[in-house]
């Protein structure tokens, strides 16, 4: 399969996604460094951040997927103790296990659709294997990491239980940039499910969005650019927490790239519950503490 084949067969938007986090590792006040990013993104790659968000066509770009990855890192780094497992839903072209710095006996899980793989995994192998020959990096695995290729609908965990993942074993799961891409109902299932395979110290992030953002005008070109792009964002909620609650988990809580300490000097939004059509951005965690 050639590359190009392969790039056709990931959606546009993960690629974007890994446009936004080559764009950050140049920047010199990066908030993290991604050295597989752009390979990942393609030639292309520039053009789809102008493509999705030409709002943000400026040396800025969007603020909100550099803060986003970097409130995940934190998350995972600040959470993850040795021997736990990691299951990345919907990892697209996430790299985590080479970039971060992982304790002992972790062992990461990514689950996403067979072409996401296919696409990912020969880029990732090659530029791991340049960087070992001219010492421009260190890129190697960090972890122990087992690809789960599989659709997330009924009978996803069967291909993680077969992949080796112990539900006796305390795991972080995250989903990042995934939750308002799937119908609620699946999305239902996918927390659902995750719940009843966690074992006590387990722990889960994700972020979901408001339903505001479906009503702001100036988001209409940017919603309409997922839809042609055959990746449309599919529903939110104005209330991550009780959601949460009604899919298992009763002590779920979230932050906003606008709080304080969620910013990281990046993110310039404000939140104002009382707006209608204000737009909310949620990061949720969520524990299994018995």
């Amino acid at each position: 399969m050639s590359t190009q084949t392969r790039l056709e067969a990931v959606a546009a938007t993960a690629r974007w996604t890994a446009a936004a986090r080559a764009r950050e590792t140049a920047r010199a006040d990066r908030l993290f460094v991604d050295p597989f990013a752009e390979g990942l993104a393609g030639d292309d790659g520039p053009d789809l951040l102008f493509h999705f968000h030409p709002r943000y066509a400026s040396d800025l770009g969007n603020p909100y997927l550099p803060v986003r990855t970097k409130w995940f890192d934190d998350v995972l780094l600040g959470n993850v103790r040795a021997g736990m497992q990691v299951v990345g839903i919907g990892a697209g072209l996430d790299v985590r296990p080479f970039r971060l710095d992982w304790p002992d006996d972790v062992h990461v899980f990514e689950v996403d659709q067979p072409s996401v793989f296919a696409y990912k995994d020969p880029i990732v192998a090659a530029k791991v294997e340049e960087d070992r020959h001219s010492g421009a990096g260190d890129h190697q695995l960090g972890c122990a990491r087992t690809t789960v290729p599989t659709e997330l609908s009924a009978g996803w965990e069967r291909e993680l239980l077969r992949a080796g993942f112990d539900p006796d074993r305390p795991t972080l799961w995250f989903a990042e940039g995934v939750s308002y891409y799937l119908p609620e109902d699946v999305a239902r299932q996918v927390l659902d499910t995750v719940r009843r395979h966690s074992a006590p110290g387990s722990m889960i992030a994700l972020d979901m969005i408001g339903q505001g953002i479906f009503r702001l005008p100036y988001m209409r070109e940017f919603l309409d650019r997922l839809i042609e792009a055959n990746s449309p964002w599919i529903w939110g909620t104005d209330d991550p927490v009780a959601f949460m609650r009604e899919c298992g988990w009763p002590d779920a809580g979230y932050v906003e790239p606008g709080d304080e300490n969620v910013n990281f000097g990046r993110w310039t939004a404000t939140s104002t519950p009382t707006v209608a059509n204000v737009p909310r951005m949620y990061l949720v965690t969520a524990e299994v503490t018995g």
